[in-house]
């Protein structure tokens, strides 16, 4: 999508600060963390919202979070991490290419907002 800031970011026409990469997915440091650590794991093809998700991307998605325990190891997020999947604007969502938040690196405590 031309206008979307995660495509451009995975075509690198915007920089970022990689965490991990391969021919399916994208992780970067959040420019705006709300945790000590936080990351986003983007899949490289474009879609909004799990509901738009086809099944080859949704293998992608698969994927990803297969992938995300051994980035969060590598993150040093031993302690523990949350992963957060905003779906539509009343959900948070302002990047409309999904993306899964990967937080920690301190005590998140157990109210999710």
């Amino acid at each position: 999508m031309e206008n979307c800031i995660f495509c451009k970011i995975i075509a690198g026409e915007i920089p970022s600060n990689k965490v991990y990469e391969d021919e399916d997915m994208l992780v970067f440091r959040d420019i705006n963390p709300q945790a000590k650590v936080h990351c986003l794991c983007v899949p490289k093809s474009h879609f909004a919202t799990l509901s738009e998700m086809n099944e080859q991307q949704a293998e992608i998605v698969k994927k990803c979070l297969v992938k995300i325990p051994g980035i969060a190891a590598e993150l040093g997020l031993s302690d523990g991490y949350r992963l957060i999947i905003n779906q539509g604007k009343d959900a948070g969502q302002t990047v409309f290419h999904l993306h899964i938040h990967i937080l920690g690196g301190q005590d998140l405590g157990e109210k999710l907002v």
